[in-house]
């Protein structure tokens, strides 16, 4: 009944921090990628909290991996790597042409669970949640050199 329960857990939705921002990059320019949790859901380490047979059960999602999918076929990932804004984050990507492309995080929830305020147990088994699409647009430039 927990693991069912687990699976019927209201994850969080895995979303995305993209820069440069407003949805366009040119080629070649590394593109910095962010896991970010919406206000919505369950993320890592909150607790959701049910009843089950007249035993409180505390479930409390725990983050396996995150696989960041780049749309033009490539990723990173599985990795633990919450990624991060320019210039310090550890997840980008440079695109090598123009094109349209919907990269989106792929994430691994595994679990613990608390029965009647007992102590943390590990839930067997995972959860994959899929995040929403991220259009973006990748533009090439050129350079003019005018007397």
């Amino acid at each position: 009944m927990i693991l069912e329960q687990f699976h019927q857990t209201d994850f969080a939705l895995p979303t995305m921090s993209i820069e440069p921002p407003d949805g366009r990059t040119l080629v070649n320019l590394p593109v910095f990628y962010e896991l970010v949790w919406p206000e919505d859901g369950f993320e890592p380490d909150e607790i959701d909290t049910t009843e089950i047979i007249g035993y409180e059960v505390r479930i409390r999602p725990v983050l396996e991996s995150a696989t960041y999918h780049f749309g033009d076929g490539n990723s990173i990932g599985p990795t633990s790597s919450l990624g991060g804004q320019h210039p310090d984050g550890d997840i980008t990507h440079e695109y090598s042409g123009a094109a349209t492309v919907e990269p989106h995080i792929t994430v691994v929830y595994g679990g613990d669970v608390s029965v009647d305020g007992g102590a943390w147990t590990a839930i067997p088994g995972t959860a994959t949640i899929e995040g929403p699409l991220n259009p973006l647009e990748v533009f090439t430039s050129r350079n003019r050199l005018y007397d």
